[in-house]
């Protein structure tokens, strides 16, 4: 079976590359997993001082495989534990510093990773979209603590309500990334600026990562969204969102009050 996560350690470096490039790397379970464990074992290991994640194919991420999501929907009974998705809390404690080299399109959890990198690059053509309410859920990752501050409210408020795309120079322009660079150049700028971290005195660096980061609230923010979220994927809302994919439509949610 094809590894949909393919992990690299070399040159003090946690390389995680999204490989599910015939599914524009829309992410399962089981790549939250992976993505999860791995993240959570670089903070034990002396060797790793920095993350780099990027991704093969034509697109970052398409976001969450909505068959996974289609499945907590269609399922009898209350959302389970394991219907939480382990990635986002993972991103939340992580003590290494993450870099992201983000090419073509970054959807929905794509986009709201991005938060928690410490630097990210962007290839030129890329487009960040959060189309949350158009797919009738709502933010995660604590993105609507973290997106309001790193861009304003009113933007934040425009990318999750409105869904539509932030291309590479806006998300440079607003905060969202540090730089755009030509599609080609990509990966060697981004895993140039993982080795750059990699160089520094680890335990400031960590040091400084803890420090402009508040743990315990962006926790917090993810447990309310997940509830949120969870509720949303059992609604009358979702099920027309899944209705109207499958009959390749939009939805309608003018019935809805």
């Amino acid at each position: 079976m094809t590894q949909h996560i393919l992990v690299e350690k070399s040159e003090k470096l946690l390389v995680l590359t999204l490989n599910r490039p015939d599914k524009k790397n829309a992410l399962t379970r089981a790549m939250y997993a992976t993505l999860a464990a791995e993240i959570t074992n670089a903070d034990a290991d002396p060797n790793i001082r920095c993350i780099l994640i990027k991704a093969n194919g034509d697109m970052f991420t398409a976001g969450n495989d909505l068959s996974d999501f289609a499945a907590i929907s269609n399922a009898t009974g209350a959302p389970k534990p394991e219907d939480d998705n382990p990635l986002l809390p993972a991103l939340a404690r992580s003590r290494t510093p993450i870099v992201a080299a983000v090419n073509g399109r970054a959807v929905a959890v794509g986009v709201t990773m991005l938060l928690h990198c410490d630097m990210v690059y962007l290839a030129d053509d890329a487009l960040l979209i959060a189309p949350f309410v158009n797919l009738a859920l709502v933010p995660e990752a604590g993105s609507s603590l973290l997106m309001p501050l790193r861009i304003g409210h009113v933007r934040a408020f425009e990318m999750f309500v409105l869904g539509e795309p932030v291309n590479a120079e806006k998300a440079v322009s607003w905060g969202m990334a540090n730089r755009a660079v030509p599609p080609a150049e990509l990966h060697a700028a981004a895993r140039a600026a993982a080795l750059a971290i990699a160089a520094r005195a680890p335990a400031a660096v960590v040091a400084t990562k803890s420090l402009m980061r508040d743990q315990s609230v962006m926790l917090a923010r993810m447990s309310e969204e997940t509830g949120h979220f969870l509720r949303q994927l059992k609604s009358a809302e979702f099920k027309e969102t899944l209705t109207a994919f499958s009959e390749r439509r939009a939805p309608d949610f003018s019935k809805f009050g």
